[in-house]
């Protein structure tokens, strides 16, 4: 595939997520994917493999963060490689406390549909927003 297709893939594997539409993301991704959310001590991180750990991802991420992006991200790619820059800011639910996240989500390309998702985030700021105050943790 182009690297012009490459892109258009990524741009409608996140249109798809802001749609809500389960099915149309996981008509972009591989079945075997790999989403690794790097951190500790906030809801999302981890290895996140195949199709049921993204639909679970995805679900856990609906359930525990509000997010939104107040500019549209930078897409940058080179062969099968996109890149995807861009900042988002919300809360997380069970803290209610808000953060601000710049982000770069790696992304490899395979036959038309995303392989491997790599995030590079401000792992420090969600951790933050997703610790519980003291008094509260019993």
């Amino acid at each position: 595939m182009s690297v012009e297709e490459n892109v258009q893939t990524v741009k409608d594997f996140f249109a798809a997520i802001g749609g809500g539409n389960k099915l149309d993301v996981l008509a972009l991704v591989a079945e075997d994917i790999e989403w690794i959310i790097p951190g500790e001590d906030w809801p999302l991180a981890g290895t996140h493999r195949g199709h049921a750990g993204l639909a679970d991802v995805l679900q856990k991420a609906s359930e525990e963060v509000e997010m939104t992006y107040p500019e549209p991200p930078e897409f940058v790619a080179q062969g099968d490689r996109v890149l995807v820059v861009g900042v988002a800011t919300g809360k997380i639910k069970a803290t209610n406390k808000p953060f601000k996240d710049d982000w770069v989500f790696d992304i490899t390309v395979r036959n038309g549909k995303l392989k491997t998702i790599r995030e590079y985030i401000d792992t420090q700021a969600l951790a933050r927003a997703s610790e519980m105050e003291a008094s509260s943790r019993s």
